[in-house]
């Protein structure tokens, strides 16, 4: 199981859309498909910030579920 401690070290508390792909090496389109459907995020005007543990969180669920 991942945790915040371990996980993405590099990456600040709080991502950008563009981190998030880097995170989970996706696109764009299925990167909108999860912040519409699996992971929460943050709107700010036009932009998604997203909590690192939000991403973390779909991940254990994934991997679980499989």
């Amino acid at each position: 199981m991942l945790t915040t401690e371990n996980t993405f070290k590099d990456y600040p508390d709080i991502v950008s859309f563009k981190q998030m792909m880097e995170m989970l090496h996706i696109g764009r389109n299925k990167a909108c498909t999860l912040l519409r459907n699996d992971i929460p995020s943050i709107r700010i005007g036009c932009t998604h910030k997203i909590p690192k543990v939000n991403i973390i969180d779909y991940i254990n669920r994934k991997s679980i579920e499989k």
